[in-house]
């Protein structure tokens, strides 16, 4: 016998809601790393760089597609078990993205930024691991996401390197 929670987190109205409130969690990070990141453009043109680094203008959109899949994969495993260690995990690791790009972009901190994003790659795989007990699609859904913040830990590191 379905509980009335269950039968919202799965049926009712109530998800759509529930989408919508992880997506504005999301954009919540979004916005912080957004506003930290005025200017960024520049800085980041302005930086010693490896050969091997993106433009500035693939990072907005690579971020757009991220930031969905981990808001859809947060509300799957939030329908299948609710709120729990996993969706704790979740929102650790979008606390640990939202403050990276304040360190690294507004406070020119590249290597306290590294060692911050080692700690989200960290959440990241924490995150994975629970969200595969609870619903598959939503781990899969994050792994892009965890290979992204590995190219950019490599990233972080090496700009680290070439500009102290």
């Amino acid at each position: 016998m379905r509980t009335s929670a269950e039968h919202t987190r799965r049926n009712g109205a109530g998800q759509w809601w529930a989408l919508a409130g992880f997506a504005v969690a999301v954009l919540a990070a979004a916005v912080i790393g957004n506003l930290a990141a005025s200017g960024a453009a520049d800085q980041y043109a302005n930086l010693d760089r490896p050969a091997w680094s993106p433009p500035s203008w693939l990072f907005g959109p690579v971020w757009t597609v991220l930031y969905v899949t981990i808001a859809v994969a947060a509300w799957l495993v939030w329908r299948r078990v609710g709120f729990g260690a996993a969706l704790g995990a979740w929102a650790v690791q979008l606390v640990l993205n939202a403050a990276w790009t304040p360190l690294f972009f507004a406070g020119d901190r590249y290597g306290l930024a590294f060692a911050e994003i080692v700690l989200l790659w960290l959440a990241i795989g924490v995150t994975v691991l629970l969200f595969a007990r609870a619903n598959r699609v939503a781990a899969v859904l994050l792994l892009p996401y965890w290979a992204w913040v590995t190219f950019a830990a490599a990233l972080n590191y090496s700009i680290w390197q070439l500009n102290s």
